[in-house]
């Protein structure tokens, strides 16, 4: 004999009665069936919701009666042919006007019992399990029903009885021998006690009934049949990528289920397991699917984890003081204080030092728990040996679960190292001894970001999702959006990486989309977009609590780059080719370093220097490795390089930096090149990176420029140039009089820096050096006489878009 289960959406509606008669009538044709049926879905919240308006005095419980009414009749209508109606829209109508009556007692009293609460729900599934009896009959398929609070019996307990599988054995062994048809139908959910009084099994009893009925009459398998195709790896309405689970053992169903997954009731594992009974879990939707089947040994896949679930609404209570070091009986009386209160302890932790021990409760007990503990504990809490009770709320469980984890080291560390990186704290951590799960305490906002780190960690070979949040959508921005749309396909095929660019902003306004927005119309969700600035974006970005987030900065504002700390706080990584950060204070810049590492992030900004070029991160690589710096010589303008490449006295000065300035080459005021502002930040940034404290001021600049271009508008700059073309045309000619070429150089020696236009010779390492191409020479103690060279394009929308794509890359590895 076989037991099936079809839960609420099984059931919900007249064309899902239909499939379940369908499956069912098949399944008969092989060996004879007990099928147990929920209420119609959502039927159960609509009886306690009657219950708890009526209790308060409220007269609305009589609509949602009639509503309750309506919906049977309509389905009895649907499922059953005109002529075969009545006596079953009689038998409705009567279990319907019971209700009303009940309902109308609990007015009149103004309050319900948890009896009267077992009365009144009972009638969800003694109403379903009726009128799916009866559209069997009208299909001439032989069937009996069966009440199941005859067959069921429970102690005296309501609202979560326990069964007593004795007499329940008994009974059904009884109903067995009487039993005519192939099939019989059950009502799930309800029992009763001895006395003969309706109790109930909990919400989920149903999937336990059919354990039960399983149980008590030696099935050859139980399956569970619901909305799903199986158990899933993490919850599908959170996870997109979550896949069904083709088998698992008993135990990792149990602690699945225990820890927040939906699909099977908790209690349903045992008595199918003490009889190694095989349970599937099925679709009543898609009955081709194999489901997932749950039996004693289970075979694995060669990944130790076999879920990830959750529990929300956790209160964490901690009890702490240094009264209780060697004191044996406080967890005792801890324990005895909450159940005293019959308040069930989800999660237990204590540290090694015994000066405190946490345990997980529902929220709904919190409060009720701690006025039980402190009133336990009074005297010493008097005597300040133990603080008073510590509630922590908004707190959720995330557990990993996996028989095999206990064999595989390493589990641990991959777990909490993921949530680290991402700057998912955790309050407190569980493994059972079995080391079938490992539980974690987290923050209730974090809970959606946890899963999907540890399903892509754990489940999905097939790529890592990167979430971008870009501010500065101008000529750099934008050929970063063209880039990254031309390789996210790429990144997707051969480096399992999935790029999505799920906020935009300008000065002004941004747009954020968590499903990702569309690069190949990216400027039209700008036109469209909301009004804000970049503390408002930055706060949507945390707020959005998206797994590896990064932040690219490709501004030059320094309202960004002082928006950077609340991003690292938050494990949030940066991409800056904002040089403003990094060339601020020296304690501004350290701090941020310090806060990426202390968060576990990146804080990337190699465009900062060179462009594209790979110059921080060779210095890094070369700090790392051991080697030691002593002199840089470089030239860090591609702007500058440009210029002086392109002047030879034939055309003004002012002509060839307009020229540089309309290619792109130079910032948006072309005076922090042409001052060497730009360079001294380059210079400074490479000397800070090689362990120096170094400050904008103790850099010596000798500038070539004018004062007086210096001053006014842009537009003033341009034509005092002009008025100045006999002093750049001097300094040109004085160059090439000695056989040399102009180069704006920067040089880092002894601890000290500075910047200069210098008069290159032909046999120097920076003479020959072409259009915008920049150079740095690094001379170390690994290369004290050929200098370690890195040379390429140091400037132009294109190349800087490239190096910040690059950095984003990198951010992705920590």
């Amino acid at each position: 004999m076989q037991v099936l289960k079809f839960g609420g959406t099984s059931v919900g509606s007249p064309e899902a009665i239909s499939k379940v008669i369908e499956i069912v009538a098949e399944k008969i044709k092989q060996e004879p069936v007990i099928v147990v049926v929920s209420a119609f879905g959502g039927t159960t919240d609509a009886l306690l919701q009657c219950g708890a308006q009526a209790a308060a005095g409220s007269e609305e419980y009589k609509e949602q009666v009639n509503a309750i009414t309506s919906r049977h009749l309509n389905a009895v209508k649907q499922l059953i042919p005109v002529q075969q109606q009545s006596s079953m829209l009689s038998a409705v109508k009567k279990l319907c006007n019971e209700v009303e009556d009940l309902c109308n007692g609990i007015f009149l009293l103004g309050e319900i019992t948890a009896r009267t609460k077992d009365k009144l729900v009972s009638y969800g599934e003694l109403i379903s399990s009726q009128v799916i009896t009866a559209a069997f009959q009208s299909r001439s398929i032989p069937v009996t029903w069966w009440d199941s609070r005859r067959k069921i019996r429970t102690d005296s307990g309501f609202g979560n009885a326990v069964v007593d599988f004795t007499v329940t054995r008994e009974n059904f062994s009884i109903a067995m021998v009487s039993l005519q048809t192939p099939l019989v139908v059950m009502p799930g959910f309800i029992a009763s006690n001895a006395a003969g009084v309706t109790t109930t099994l909990g919400r989920g009893g149903s999937d336990y009934t059919a354990a039960i009925a399983a149980d008590a009459v030696d099935a050859s398998c139980l399956e569970i049949w619901t909305d799903v195709s199986g158990m899933m790896t993490a919850d599908p309405r959170w996870v997109t990528n979550a896949k069904v689970i083709p088998s698992i053992s008993y135990q990792e169903a149990m602690e699945l289920s225990h820890f927040g997954a939906k699909v099977i009731y908790p209690p349903t594992i045992q008595p199918v397991m003490n009889k190694n009974i095989p349970v599937w879990i099925k679709n009543t939707f898609a009955p081709s699917d194999a489901g997932t089947l749950i039996k004693n040994d289970s075979p694995h896949n060669g990944n130790p984890v076999r879920g990830i679930s959750s529990i929300n609404n956790l209160a964490l209570l901690s009890l702490e003081g240094s009264g209780m070091v060697g004191v044996p009986g406080f967890s005792r009386r801890l324990f005895e204080a909450l159940s005293s209160r019959q308040i069930n302890v989800i999660l237990i932790t204590q540290g090694s030092s015994e000066h405190s021990i946490c345990v997980g409760v529902d929220i709904a007990y919190a409060d009720l728990a701690k006025q039980a503990v402190d009133e336990a504990f009074e005297p010493e809490i008097n005597l300040q040996k133990v603080e008073p009770l510590i509630v922590e709320k908004d707190l959720s469980i995330v557990a990993l679960v996996g028989e095999q984890m206990k064999s595989h080291p390493g589990i641990s560390g991959k777990m909490f190292g993921s949530l680290g990186r991402n700057g998912v704290n955790v309050r407190a951590i569980a493994q059972g001894s079995s080391e079938r799960n490992i539980t974690a305490v987290i923050s209730t906002r974090d809970v959606r970001k946890t899963i999907n780190l540890l399903h892509e960690e754990f489940f999905e070979s097939v790529y890592k999702q990167i979430n971008l949040f870009i501010t500065g959508v101008g000529n750099v921005g934008s050929r970063l959006l063209q880039q990254l749309a031309q390789q996210q396909q790429y990144l997707l095929l051969h480096n399992r990486l999935q790029l999505r660019v799920v906020g935009l902003a300008n000065s002004k306004k941004f747009v954020i989309n968590e499903e990702g927005i569309d690069l190949k119309n990216w400027k039209a969700a700008m036109e469209s977009a909301a009004d804000g600035n970049v503390h408002s974006f930055t706060d949507r970005a945390i707020l959005s609590n998206l797994r590896n987030t990064v932040f690219v900065d490709i501004t030059a504002s320094d309202v960004v780059a002082g928006v950077y700390p609340k991003l690292l706080e938050k494990s949030i990584a940066i991409v800056a080719c904002n040089k403003i950060a990094c060339s601020s204070p020296y304690i501004y810049y350290r701090s941020l370093k310090d806060k990426a590492h202390a968060h576990n992030t990146s804080f990337l900004f190699e465009t900062n220097v060179g462009a594209a070029l790979p110059v921080i991160g060779t210095l890094n690589d070369l700090l790392k490795s051991g080697d030691r710096v002593q002199r840089i010589e470089a030239v860090l303008s591609g702007t500058l390089n440009y210029v002086f490449n392109n002047y030879n006295g034939s055309r003004p000065f002012a002509d060839v930096v307009k020229q540089a300035q309309d290619e792109g080459y130079t910032e948006p005021d072309p005076r922090l090149d042409l001052s060497g502002t730009d360079v001294m930040r380059k210079i400074m940034i490479l000397a800070r990176e090689a362990g120096v404290v170094m400050e904008m001021e103790s850099i010596e600049n000798n500038s070539f420029m004018p004062a007086s271009c210096m001053v006014g508008s842009v537009d003033d700059f341009y034509t005092e140039m002009g008025r100045q073309e006999t002093h750049f045309k001097a300094i040109y000619d004085a160059a090439v009089a000695n056989g040399c070429k102009l180069k704006f150089v920067a040089t880092f020696d002894n601890g000290k820096a500075k910047v200069g236009l210098q008069q290159i010779a032909p046999g120097h390492d920076l003479y020959h050096l072409y259009g915008k191409d920049n150079i740095v020479l690094f001379h170390t103690d690994r290369y004290p006489d050929q200098p370690l060279v890195i040379k390429g394009a140091g400037a132009g929308a294109e190349v800087t878009a490239s190096g910040v794509f690059a950095d984003i890359l990198r951010a992705t590895l920590n």
